[in-house]
């Protein structure tokens, strides 16, 4: 298939760029991958969607406060974004600046606005391929970024961070310091929810998945086959796949909150039965491939053209997703990280489990 097979025209009035006052306020377009069907709903709806037994499988990443700025030594500006903490005093970098900075210079780094630090400065080592190792002297990564860094809202989010993005760009079951983009379907649950969904007898798993800024990568080549997914690192615990088993025994449904859960429980299962994992993974999910051990999935709307639509059209079937996606933009719901969200049942491609219908 072609990228371009992916293309919806997208109202830029569409794009959230804040969050409803309410978690849970959000619309939810419900899309059948068997039949094609669609409703629209709202996502508090979604508790009446699970039945007893499913699992419903969130990512416990934490979204770290990895964006920076600052100015070179040269006195030129510039922008910071951790893509990898490699141990507390090195991290993997895109950076912006007019000029790349040269390997054994320094960078000024100023402090956000909820910080009465000092400036600080971090020092340039090399560059390995499009990202830049930066190393800092005096204490770790972490606690530099809570100093000094803000919340890496996606490019389509036209505003600066604010405090509230702190707490509204991190899942309610965030634990794991080392994602720079949030696991968007997992912001739409609050504590109320989750615990009235396991009190109807859904049981819930945790994988991890950091989610990188590749995530937001476009999809270059005309072929969408050719196209190299960037990594991310995650884990699939021993934990996770007896919970996933158990679901199976007891005539349940694995449910996938956001597309990282997705890939992380499908790259787990490449070998074609779902075991343990840790470690990077470079997955990419389009039409034609299959599905080992998702049955649905929570997911917001993604951008037109990227993997995480053409990772939808795979699971639910290519014309039922884009038609799902137009009817999204005639109905005006919201778009992307803030916005709102789908539940989509497999379509015709999947291996095991049972289908859903509406």
């Amino acid at each position: 298939m072609r990228r371009e097979d992916f293309y919806y025209d997208l109202p830029e009035e569409l794009i959230a760029q804040a969050p409803l006052p309410h978690r849970t306020a959000s619309r939810l377009l419900v899309l059948n991958g068997e039949t094609g069907d669609v409703m629209h709903s709202q996502f508090s709806s979604l508790i009446d969607r699970l039945r007893p037994n499913d699992l419903l499988v969130f990512n416990n990443t934490r979204v770290i406060p990895a964006r920076l700025f600052g100015v070179k030594q040269t006195g030129g500006r510039v922008e910071i974004l951790i893509e990898r903490l490699l141990d507390s005093g090195t991290a993997l970098a895109h950076v912006r600046a007019s000029k790349s900075p040269k390997p054994g210079s320094s960078i000024l780094i100023t402090p956000n606005e909820i910080s009465d630090a000092t400036e600080f400065s971090v020092r340039v080592q090399g560059r390995r391929d499009a990202l830049f190792e930066l190393t800092v002297d005096l204490g770790c990564w972490a606690e530099i970024l809570k100093t000094f860094g803000h919340m890496p809202l996606p490019p389509y989010i036209e505003r600066a961070d604010d405090a509230e993005d702190r707490q509204r760009y991190q899942t309610v079951f965030a634990q794991r310091d080392g994602a720079v983009a949030a696991p968007t379907a997992g912001l739409h649950f609050d504590t109320h929810m989750i615990d009235d969904i396991r009190s109807r007898g859904v049981k819930t798993a945790e994988v991890t998945l950091h989610v990188g800024a590749g995530t937001f990568q476009p999809v270059r080549t005309e072929n969408i086959a050719d196209h190299h997914m960037h990594s991310e690192w995650l884990e699939v615990t021993d934990g996770v796949v007896a919970a996933v088993q158990q679901c199976r025994e007891n005539n349940g449904r694995v449910v996938a909150v956001g597309t990282t859960a997705v890939r992380s429980l499908e790259t787990a299962a490449q070998g074609g039965k779902l075991q343990s994992y840790s470690g990077d993974s470079d997955i990419f999910l389009y039409p034609g491939k299959r599905f080992h051990v998702v049955d649905a999935m929570v997911t917001n709307f993604h951008l037109p053209e990227s993997t995480l639509i053409m990772l939808v059209a795979a699971f639910a079937g290519y014309e039922h997703t884009m038609a799902a996606y137009h009817q999204a933009v005639d109905q005006r719901y919201r778009f992307f990280s803030y916005g709102d969200a789908m539940f989509v049942t497999a379509g015709h491609g999947r291996k095991s489990g049972a289908s859903d219908h509406l």
